[in-house]
This record gives structure tokens, sequence and C-alpha cells, in this order.
């Protein structure tokens, strides 16, 4: 019997399983790790909402089968969370479906939406799961170049005109992961006006609406007028709240996609665990000047990151958004490509990052730089990059070297 499953066949191997690997090898071997690799938050959920798990939690009746697509109280907090942020009036009941994080809520959507050989137009470089959510539904991927927003609106009509079958989805996400590239209410305009001409569903994802920096507060597209005849949008408490582990997100928008996913889900799973619900409730209902602290601790990191790493001879350019960095490999190892770099920075200097092409062929020459260590983590990453970028000839023929006598 063989045992190439169709849908596993059509994934390719995890690429940052490969840093992942040399982390674990290192850090066993007792090496200190700095890890930027990962965009898993640090810091502590507010204890309000913690204690708002632990008090549901001890009633008899928290541990019974929840609801799928979210119990009655939070859909109605996440509700009212877009109408106080974004000015935006959604229908709990029919507009807004909860979810076991975005991940999960981006995945089940692409199985609602997706038949085989339908084709989704995905900026390139992008979170994996925008292109994978969809492949492993069966769908086509119509990878389009975002290193900006505006070369990926530019490029959408000139998919959409090569592609057959027409696409039937079009992927947008800001503020970016991995990019950190922020958009403005104009670029949603465009695009609503883009999808409407070209008869395409729109998800936007945007987990990192509430970190921000040096701008306005991120948009939602939903804002603009007639949106929510074709687009949903993807949100999570996880960086908000500090909530990674929490599993809490969200799918809101065109009541049709929502009725879509609400299904799909219903048979796929019943709902986080009750406290969990009712914690994130607390959250998105509670007081507000925990995300304002989250936020400034991202601000001060990527200040230093920024400042320290310059000093060491890496310029990476300030992220507006998000809760990374989008950073050219320095000069020194430009050929070497993201994946080799990224090898040898653990290997020789302890700082992991996670190589941008496992975010896309158009991520290749990048690195992603997460915001998940603290100030005094970030200066001392820059110490050993300074010296590894100062070695840079040696660490290179050492490392080809080694190549030549494993072949």
């Amino acid at each position: 019997m063989s045992t190439d499953f169709h849908r596993i066949r059509r994934l390719p191997p995890y690429v940052f399983e490969e840093v992942n690997k040399i982390k674990a090898r290192l850090r066993a071997e007792g090496t200190d790790i700095i890890d930027f690799g990962m965009g898993n938050p640090d810091m502590p959920t507010p204890q309000h909402i913690v204690d708002k798990l632990i008090e549901t939690a001890r009633d008899p009746k928290a541990g019974r089968y929840s609801a799928s697509k979210g119990v009655p109280g939070l859909r109605k907090a996440m509700a009212n969370y877009y109408g106080r942020r974004f000015g935006v009036k959604l229908n709990p009941d029919t507009e807004v479906i909860a979810t076991l994080g975005s991940k999960e809520g981006f995945a089940n959507l692409a199985q609602a939406l997706t038949g085989p050989g339908d084709v989704i137009i995905c900026p390139n470089p992008a979170y994996p799961i925008h292109a994978f959510g969809f492949i492993m539904a069966g769908g086509i991927i119509r990878h389009v170049p975002a290193l900006s927003p505006e070369e990926y609106l530019s490029n959408i009509s000139r998919a959409v005109k090569h592609s057959v079958p027409p696409p039937s989805v079009l992927i947008l996400s800001y503020p970016s992961n991995p990019t950190a590239q922020w958009v403005d209410l104009d670029f949603y305009k465009d695009a609503v006006a883009l999808a409407k001409k070209h008869d395409l569903l729109v998800i936007s994802d945007v987990a990192y609406g509430e970190i921000y920096f040096d701008n306005n507060p991120p948009p939602s597209i939903l804002q603009v007028e007639g949106a929510k005849d074709i687009a949903v949008e993807v949100n999570s408490l996880s960086k908000t709240y500090a909530m990674a582990g929490w599993r809490v997100g969200m799918v809101v928008g065109n009541a049709r996609i929502c009725a879509a996913l609400a299904r799909v889900k219903s048979y796929l799973d019943y709902g986080a665990y009750t406290p969990v619900q009712v914690a994130a409730a607390a959250a998105l209902n509670g007081p507000q000047d925990c995300v304002d602290e989250i936020r400034g601790i991202y601000k001060s990191r990527r200040d230093t990151l920024i400042k320290s790493m310059k000093g060491a001879g890496w310029d990476i350019p300030n992220p507006p958004a998000s809760m990374f960095a989008w950073a050219k490999i320095p000069e020194q190892y430009r050929e070497a490509g993201s994946m080799l770099f990224s090898r040898l920075l653990i290997e020789e200097a302890g700082v992991a990052v996670a190589p941008g092409i496992g975010f896309g062929e158009y991520g290749e020459g990048y690195v992603r730089i997460g915001l998940v260590e603290n100030e005094h983590r970030i200066r001392q990453a820059a110490r050993n990059v300074k010296k590894f970028i100062a070695n840079a000839d040696s660490i290179l023929a050492k490392a080809h070297n080694k190549m030549e006598q494993a072949s």
C-alpha cells in the first residue's frame, strides 16, 4: 500500500524545521540561543484575564462541550470590539465566528470556500497558512509578489487575467507577517473595488492590528463601504493580549461566508474550552491599558533592535507594525541565501531567525526577526552579530568546505 498520502504530497518539507533541529541540538548541548525565530509572545497574559479563566473553570459545568462557533457572550464581545475600534457594526449571530486562533479560522475558511482546482490569489512572501490552508483544501495558489503593498495590488489584475480558471479568493494580510508592512484605508478601498471588478471574495488577516508604532492604528477592510458584500476578516487575541497559547481568534464580516465556516466547524470541533471563551470576552470587554502596555514593550524592543543591529553593521528597516522586523541578509552573507545564513547565524552566533524562503520564493534574501526577547538579550544578540559579520569570510569558507566534504 502506498504511504504517499495525497494532501501530504502537496506539502513541501517544512523549511523552518532545519533551523529548529539545529536550535534543539545546540540547546541540548547547553548553548544559549537568543531566539527571534518564532512569533511567540513571551510576556504574561494580563492578570484580570487569567482571573476570569480561573473563576469560570471552578463552575462544575465548565468542562462540558461548548459551541463550535463560540459562546454568545464571546461573539457579542467581538462584535462590540469592532464597533469601538473600527466603527463597524456586526451582527454577533450571523457575522461573527469565534475560532481556535486565527490559524484554524483561516484553514477552515479555506475548506469552506475551496473546491478542487479553485485558484486563490496569495501574496508572496506570506504567512504559510495563507497558501497551504488552501492547498490542503485542493486549491491552486497564484502567487503574486508582495514585497510592498503597492506591488501586490498593482499585480492582482494581471494575475486574474493570466489565471485559468479565474481566481475566486483574494488574500490580504496587513500589518503583514512576515514583512511588517502597514496599509491605510485607501489601500482597502482600492482592494475592495478590484475584488468586486474581478468577482473575488476577500479574506483579510489582521492578527497584528493592535501592534503598531509610528502610524495611526491600522484600519479594517470592513470599514470600506460595501466590503461586507464580499469580505471577511480574520483576527486574533494572541498578540493583542499575549494569549497565543489560549487559541482564540475570530472571523467576522460577510454573513454567507461566516455561515459556511460555521457549518464546516460544526463537523470538526465543539469550540474552545468555555472558561477560555469567557476569559477572552473579559479581555475584549475589560480595561485596555494592558494592550497599550504590550504595544509599548514591542516598540521598545523594536527601537533597541534597530539601533543595536545598526551598530553591529546590519541595517534593518524600522517596522511600522507587527511584532517582527523584515531584514535583508547582511551584504557579507547575501550570496549564501536565507537558509544557509540562518543556519550559520544560529551555529556561529547563537542567534535564531526565520529564513525568508520559508515564507515563499520572494522572501529569499530576507529573514524575519521576532521581537520576542527583551532589550538586554537583543543587545547581546547584536554583539554576537557584530562578530559574525566581521568573521564572514572564514565562517563562509568553513561552511563551504563542510558542504563539499558532505557531497
